[in-house]
């Protein structure tokens, strides 16, 4: 870990330099990092206030500065929600559409000068490099949050994870019956959303079998997110909230086609049992005692 931390510390310390994140005009805009962060991450279609704040993990107070600077240079306007008046809608005015593909040209421009002497095959080391530490780097930050079943995110991670079934199973998949099971969840269960930038790449939830036992349901992770220790982190949070609710053991059930999930399951002290459910998709019944 000690080697891991300094090298990204060091990283830290020589890319804020060299993209000018210390400097008082972030790419000669005239603003500094902040506000032109925000501005950027705007974007031409605009968004909900509360998801730029779970977009870049700001706090309310701070992301209500940015906004305050940004509409006193009248580069975007800030009303109620159309469907939902209690929430906030940010919008670039045309003078922020002029200042947004500013910036992204500043941008680019900086990217091409930092790669420009490199060779084509450095440049095509760096790209490769740079896009799995980013992976590796979000995946750790994948915020996992305990959320009622029946909130918007959960019914986001689950309508995923239910396209996914779908389309993996040979014979399809009910999304009928998933829906009942669903229902177990709330009350005496718990429901977990893995998130990144505000956006569901993952979900698992526990339903109550009986005092010891807990079933785990649910347990799903974005295509684009697997084989970077996100689906094992997942895992272990719900043996956690597991034992937290007072239970000795969990159980779960997968489908054969699911290989990748057979072997983790296994690999995290998982063992095979007799079959203790009528789910038609289910090929493998497991048991871990916690």
């Amino acid at each position: 870990m000690t080697d891991a931390v300094e090298t990204l510390r060091s990283f830290n310390r020589s890319w804020t330099q060299r993209i000018g994140v210390l400097d008082d005009s972030f790419l000669g805009s005239g603003r500094p990092l902040g506000p032109s962060r925000l501005l950027f991450e705007i974007g031409r279609d605009g968004l909900g206030v509360r998801e730029l704040r779970e977009r870049l993990g700001l706090d309310s107070g701070y992301v209500s500065r940015l906004l305050r600077r940004l509409e006193d240079e009248g580069l975007v306007e800030v009303r109620p929600d159309p469907a939902d008046a209690r929430r906030r809608v940010v919008r670039l005015t045309p003078d922020g559409m002029v200042a947004h593909r500013d910036l992204d040209d500043r941008s680019e421009e900086l990217a091409r000068r930092l790669v420009e002497p490199m060779s084509e095959r450095r440049q095509s080391a760096l790209a490769e490099h740079l896009g799995q530490a980013e992976r590796l780097i979000r995946a750790a930050t994948v915020s996992l949050d305990v959320v009622d079943p029946a909130s918007p995110r959960a019914h986001e991670a689950v309508a995923a994870y239910l396209r996914e079934l779908d389309a993996t199973f040979s014979e399809g998949f009910d999304a009928g019956e998933a829906a009942h099971d669903h229902a177990d969840l709330s009350g005496t269960g718990r429901f977990i959303v893995a998130a990144s930038d505000g956006v569901a790449v993952g979900c698992g939830g526990l339903r109550r079998v009986d005092a010891e036992t807990a079933e785990i349901k649910r347990m799903w992770v974005d295509r684009e997110w697997r084989g970077l220790g996100l689906a094992g982190r997942l895992l272990r949070r719900l043996e956690d909230e597991a034992l937290d609710l007072g239970h000795q053991r969990v159980w779960l059930d997968t489908n054969r086609a699911l290989t990748p999930a057979i072997a983790m399951y296994r690999a995290a002290g998982y063992t095979d049992i007799a079959r203790y459910n009528d789910n038609p998709y289910a090929d493998f019944w497991f048991e871990k005692s916690l």
